[in-house]
């Protein structure tokens, strides 16, 4: 790593690698005419374009998107008529009951899987990809899954919460947090009450969420800030703070006493300087480098330079963006490839890079699913644990038979190599391989390659590439291009962004 400078890259250096990379690491990746525009609009223009996106072109989210009432809460009346069955034993009721709870139970399964395809396209389709990808950073930070919550409307509304200050406070985002009915369901606090307080939120938001384990806290710490969190719940879709089951007794957190409600305990461990080095730490690893060992003790001073300028601007997330996507260190030879694409960036970078098309999106979530990252549906409190975790024998398999899908159109069961192959309009990449190619001397074969590998394969493998193209015979057109494409996604080195 030759490069820890936090100072912007030179202009002159901001070429059409370094644009690609930017594209890739603060968004999913896009086409060479698409790289081409940033490298025309200039370093501070083009991370401007990138953060500033309100003035992007944006895909509405509505309330109305999703039906908000499979889970609604049961009536006066209903929760009656429950009660009065139980009591009476009354079979034919309860039997009735549960068939309707088991056809709500897969309205909303069904639902979630909608949700999965409806933010995927979102992601491929955005002309604002920092805002997703941000959004997907949160979904992982403050990980919440659908399996323990059971409201597809609740995943709904984390996921526009998410979006909506993807790029936003991280102060204000945290407190939003613990109003969120997912979050609190999802760790308990929904029914945390004086005198028998739940401690997973509390625990979980010193933890992970915003100083990092074992970092300025004690047991102890965690105990008063579920006294704080006491009361915080929420009925139907909305948050409600419920005072009767509130501790309002006078709690020390982190040395500070008072009669502290869950505000208030945020507020205290968000003042600590800690709070900002683990959020940052976090967004080095998901924008920078997720090697394991990552943010490393070489590197903190980048890690900390990040933070003291996240507390200078109060927690405002946009100036630390900027400053990282501007930075020498952010373009270092060392950071291009130096992330193991995610499951989903692996699935809509290839998609937005090379301009497949999407195929079928059902087909596609249950290919990040196998490939270990479900949409709403984290593995656990602390989310996904990426890098090298993403690559495994299975997965590996599902990764390289997933571009293969994408670039054909044929399920790995029914693929054949015939002319056929070529399902999509190839033109826009031919013609990026003949651009650079006159402009480098370069073969076609290299040409495709320095346009689709984060990192320059090794010599060899070059030679091995360019003897299987030259077999296919004429320009790497069409079905020839195709073919090409399928030999290159399987390549160790596509799997790195």
């Amino acid at each position: 790593m030759t490069n820890l400078s936090m100072s912007p890259l030179d202009r002159s250096r901001f070429d059409e690698a370094a644009a690609r990379h930017l594209l890739t690491r603060a968004g999913f990746g896009g086409t060479s005419a698409q790289v081409e525009q940033l490298v025309a609009m200039g370093l501070n223009e083009a991370v401007a374009y990138l953060v500033e996106f309100e003035n992007a072109p944006n895909l509405p989210v509505a309330d109305t998107d999703f039906d908000k009432d499979i889970r609604k809460p049961l009536t006066p009346a209903e929760r009656e008529m429950v009660a009065m069955a139980r009591r009476g034993n009354d079979e034919a009721a309860l039997e009735t009951i549960q068939k309707l709870r088991n056809e709500r139970d897969g309205q909303d399964r069904a639902q979630l899987k909608e949700m999965q395809k409806w933010w995927l396209k979102r992601m491929v389709e955005t002309g604002r990809p920092l805002e997703e990808k941000m959004t997907l950073f949160w979904h992982g930070h403050f990980a919440t899954g659908y399996r323990t919550i059971e409201d597809s409307y609740h995943s709904f509304l984390q996921n526009r919460l998410f979006r909506t200050h993807a790029t936003g406070n991280f102060a204000d985002l945290t407190l939003r947090i613990l109003r969120d009915p997912a979050m609190l369901k999802y760790l308990d606090n929904d029914e945390s009450r004086r005198g028998r307080p739940n401690e997973n939120l509390a625990r979980e938001l010193m933890e992970l969420f915003v100083l990092g384990e074992g970092h300025a806290y004690t047991e102890q710490d965690i105990k008063e800030g579920a006294r704080a969190l006491t009361g915080y719940t929420f009925n139907d879709d909305s948050f409600q703070f419920r005072d009767d089951g509130h501790d309002d007794d006078p709690k020390t957190i982190l040395g500070q006493t008072g009669n502290w409600d869950g505000d208030d305990f945020a507020r205290i461990i968000l003042s600590r300087k800690e709070s900002s080095e683990f959020l940052c730490g976090k967004l080095y690893r998901f924008f920078v480098n997720d090697a394991p060992g990552m943010p490393s003790n070489k590197v903190a001073p980048v890690v900390k330079a990040l933070a003291a300028e996240l507390r200078k601007k109060q927690y405002e997330l946009k100036p630390v963006l900027t400053m990282l996507f501007k930075s020498q260190h952010f373009f270092d030879e060392a950071h291009r490839g130096g992330s193991i694409k995610s499951p989903v960036q692996l699935t809509v970078q290839t998609i937005r890079e090379l301009g497949v098309p999407p195929r079928d999106l059902a087909t596609l979530n249950s290919a990040t699913d196998l490939m270990g990252q479900s949409l709403f549906m984290p593995p656990s409190v602390k989310g996904w644990d990426c890098g090298r975790t993403w690559i495994n024998t299975s997965t590996l398999f599902v990764r390289q038979n997933l571009a293969v899908y994408l670039i054909t159109g044929m399920r790995p069961e029914a693929f054949d190599w015939d002319a056929n192959l070529a399902q999509w309009p190839t033109t826009a990449l031919e013609g990026a391989i003949a651009k650079r190619m006159s402009a480098s001397k370069a073969s076609a074969s290299d040409a495709l390659l320095d346009l689709v590998l984060a990192v320059s394969a090794p010599p060899e493998r070059r030679k091995q590439f360019k003897s299987f193209t030259d077999g296919l015979g004429g320009d790497l057109r069409g079905e020839r291009l195709v073919s090409a494409l399928c030999l290159v996604t399987a390549m160790p080195e596509y799997q790195l962004c």
